[in-house]
């Protein structure tokens, strides 16, 4: 009688723990993302990170970062926990030469309809942005500095400057404000006389540079409060700032065409999740999404064909043909070969 009673218990715990096993919801599968923060972040976010997410059934968790520096902390102390990252092309391509992204599975992440060049082995392009030379209205009118040569002209254009701390998008500025013509920049700058001129041309202007600045959000705030004349900096932030009341217009002219992409850092906890996100987010339909929120162009042409995105406002993307021609774009193996000299350099004349 007693191993009856046993034998019925037993069955009924069994019974139990697989109900309550059946009646429990599936982990939802997650990833981290990580990103610049602010307007820039806020566009990905409502355009392609939660959007992709509900598409795809998962949780993307977001976070921010100051760059690939950050990274490389979490890579050598192995204790990754950032799956996909955000990140600036050039950054990339020395992160993935030095090992600490992984490569990315072409297979999953169709890009058949980009434009030539916007990804990489370790990077798939998400958009195109220019860094342009920007005015402060209030001081120039709506015609205020047309090229690096007025950027420079401080007699012409009095008033304060606001330049990057650092290398990336600095120095061929300063070569093509010095007369060098774009075609030619980094074949000058690839020699240490180029570099050493361009680090004396921008040595010359340190006396009317107010703030050197260190992130988008930062040089988009200078002109939203009106503390500096005239800034080099990325054309998406100024035109969220234009929107929010700052008085500010920029140029395509000299401007350095460039591209943001998305990467997978090494030893991501959610490697797979992660490479099949990137295949979501590269999708048309989000891209042309995104430029609602940022005028950032998109890297999938596509995007532009699926009428998505008028004419009009098409005109205002820097990936535009007419607004392309204007620019110089980024030499990615020219920083893969010298960005470590060359930033060595920047800050040791920062510092003088």
């Amino acid at each position: 009688m007693l191993e009856r009673k046993l034998l019925n218990c037993t069955v009924a715990l069994a019974a139990l723990h697989a109900a309550t096993v059946f009646a429990l919801p599936a982990l939802a599968e997650e990833i981290t993302v990580v990103s610049f923060g602010g307007a820039y972040q806020e566009a990905q976010s409502k355009a392609l990170f939660q959007p992709a997410a509900k598409a795809m059934g998962i949780t993307v968790r977001e976070e921010t970062y100051g760059g690939i520096a950050d990274l490389r902390l979490q890579v050598k102390s192995g204790a990754v926990t950032w799956d996909v990252v955000a990140s600036g092309s050039g950054s990339a391509a020395r992160a993935g030469a030095e090992g600490i992204l992984e490569p990315l599975d072409y297979s999953v992440i169709d890009v058949s309809t980009f434009q030539k060049g916007l990804y990489q082995d370790f990077c798939v392009g998400g958009d195109v942005f220019s860094t342009v030379l920007a005015w402060n209205t209030k001081t120039y009118g709506d015609n205020g500095p047309q090229n690096w040569a007025d950027f420079w002209n401080v007699e012409k254009f009095p008033g304060k400057r606001a330049y990057r701390n650092s290398v990336a998008g600095a120095l061929e500025p300063a070569l093509m404000a010095d007369g060098v013509p774009a075609d030619q920049v980094y074949e000058v700058l690839s020699t240490p006389e180029g570099l050493k001129r361009a680090l004396d041309k921008i040595r010359e202007l340190k006396p009317h540079i107010a703030v050197w600045w260190s992130s988008g959000a930062q040089h988009a705030q200078l002109m939203v409060d009106g503390e500096v004349d005239m800034v080099t900096g990325w054309n998406g932030r100024f035109d969220v700032a234009a929107k929010n009341g700052a008085a500010v217009k920029y140029t395509f002219n000299q401007a350095l065409l460039d591209y943001d992409c998305y990467a997978i850092a090494k030893g991501a906890p959610n490697k797979d999740l992660a490479m099949k996100f990137l295949a979501e987010i590269s999708k048309p339909e989000y891209q042309a999404d995104f430029t609602n929120y940022i005028t950032y162009g998109p890297t999938n042409v596509k995007a532009y064909e699926l009428g998505l995105i008028k004419d009009d406002y098409a005109r205002l993307l820097p990936s535009h043909p007419d607004n392309a021609a204007k620019q110089l774009p980024i030499d990615l193996q020219w920083y893969i070969k010298n960005e470590a000299e060359a930033s060595a350099a920047y800050q040791d004349m920062l510092t003088e």
